[in-house]
């Protein structure tokens, strides 16, 4: 967005002005009325255009804005395409449903904690949504916590951590493949870059769920039985159904785009639920385009399953675009600029500007309670303090993943915040300091940043 030149430059006051008054809008929406992002956002994008009307900004070029501002995301929602039709031809091939079931598999007596956080990142990469796997094995794993009297508390910070361990790092997230596209960095690539800091969170993390874990044997493991036959009930948990997920390893590992990765990786998948599960032409157009549907009679599974599909993607398509289009309009009257002018002088070495960005992405989920405008604004706003500093795009990628995606649901009043204690019925305030995982990850990119280590420059990818 820093293509967009400002047509006034207002003054800080304005600026700041302009700023609180479309987050207090924004969070009295979302918090108050349990609103949708795309409404306080669209209303946002109107006290925008009346403030440049009050400017005497000619319209033309406020829709100028916002329609480069929208040209960012186009990257982003030509995958979500491809991730729609993915997700419900992995779950028609059986892919999805049996790697939750090898994830079930690995339920022990011991390391109760740990377990559930591990399970979950297993799902949670292969589901691609954080709130499924918190609705669904989230909530099963609550009541059996429930059931033996363990800390519901850990219970839940572990389940939020694996779940949001999965939003980050699945190829098929809508947030790793929006951060992705926004800085313009290869999705398999920005997975791998974020290895660095999701690995050693990864690794601390397991370690003090194992440690927490109580040593009594788990007795109440009904609800997990229960899970596992109706997945096998189905008829499409087999060996064969992992294939699609070997390729897409395979395919990432030799740096092939993800648009073909993700085209091959659906074509695999539907020829199994062609010829292994008797799908016609007719039902597969279908299940591509309204999503996959799940009738096993449990609730849980069936609320796991029944997902998917090109139509499940516009609704996330048509945040995406309001938001740009709202940052375009921000850049055209010169607020973000204006902003950045007065505090560029803390963007003089490389970790107080990812510091910096951190806190941004942090500063946004808090405001407004929000990981899409978390991960959309700070992108914009610090690609060209990135670029000062000699940094590489992936970096700043990276940075709002773990300061954006992963905080969100560490905020009582976000969409996350809300939806998690709403189905786990533990508040985020009594989950919040077990979310390892969670609060580890901007803590480990900030101290990445001030090390210097794991950072990729431009000088190295120039040379």
């Amino acid at each position: 967005m820093f293509r967009i030149s400002a047509k006034i430059t207002p003054s800080i006051f304005e600026a700041l002005l302009i700023i609180s008054l479309i987050i207090l809008t924004m969070s009295f929406i979302i918090i108050k009325f349990d609103a949708s992002p795309h409404i306080p956002i669209l209303f946002s994008i109107i006290i925008l255009l009346i403030y440049g009307g009050i400017k005497k900004v000619a319209y033309k070029d406020l829709e100028h804005g916002m329609i480069e501002g929208s040209k960012a995301g186009l990257g982003a929602i030509f995958i979500f395409f491809f991730i729609g039709i993915l997700i419900s031809a992995l779950l028609m091939g059986g892919t999805i449903p049996t790697l939750i079931y090898l994830g079930f598999e690995t339920i022990t007596p011991h390391f109760f904690f740990a377990i559930v956080f591990l399970v979950c990142c297993v799902v949670g990469v292969a589901v691609g949504s954080s709130l499924t796997t918190t609705a669904t094995i989230g909530v099963a794993f609550i009541g059996m916590a429930s059931a033996m009297d363990i800390s519901l508390a850990i219970t839940a910070g572990a389940i939020v951590s694996g779940a949001f361990f999965g939003d980050k790092m699945s190829p098929i997230s809508d947030t790793t493949n929006l951060s992705s596209s926004i800085m313009q960095v290869d999705l398999f690539d920005h997975i791998k870059n974020m290895a660095w800091t999701t690995v050693p969170a990864l690794i601390i993390s397991t370690i003090l769920y194992a440690v927490l874990s109580p040593s009594k044997s788990i007795a109440q493991t009904k609800s997990i039985d229960i899970f596992q036959k109706a997945l096998a009930d189905t008829g499409l948990i087999h060996w064969y159904a992992l294939i699609p997920i070997v390729m897409l390893i395979i395919m990432a590992i030799m740096k092939i785009p993800a648009v073909p990765t993700l085209a091959l990786t659906t074509f695999v998948a539907i020829i199994l639920g062609f010829f292994m599960h008797s799908y016609n032409m007719s039902a597969i157009i279908d299940i591509l385009f309204n999503g996959f549907h799940s009738d096993t009679g449990v609730k849980d599974i069936d609320s796991l399953l029944t997902r998917g599909g090109l139509m499940s993607m516009f609704p996330t398509i048509g945040l995406v675009l309001l938001a740009l289009s709202m940052g375009g309009l921000l850049f055209t009257l010169g607020i973000i600029q204006t902003i950045l002018t007065k505090v560029e002088h803390i963007f003089r070495s490389i970790g107080s500007t990812i510091t910096a960005a951190a806190g941004t992405a942090i500063g946004i989920n808090f405001l407004v309670g929000e990981q899409y405008l978390s991960i959309l604004l700070t992108s914009e706003a610090f690609q060209s303090p990135f670029k000062k500093v000699g940094l590489h795009n992936k970096n700043l990628a990276r940075v709002v993943e773990d300061a954006g995606t992963v905080v969100n649901p560490l905020i009582p009043w976000s969409v996350c915040g809300i939806f998690i204690t709403t189905v786990l019925a533990v508040p985020t305030t009594t989950y919040f300091p077990f979310a390892f995982f969670c609060l580890l990850s901007p803590i480990l990119t900030i101290f990445f940043g001030w090390t210097g280590k794991t950072l990729t420059y431009l000088k190295t990818e120039e040379k």
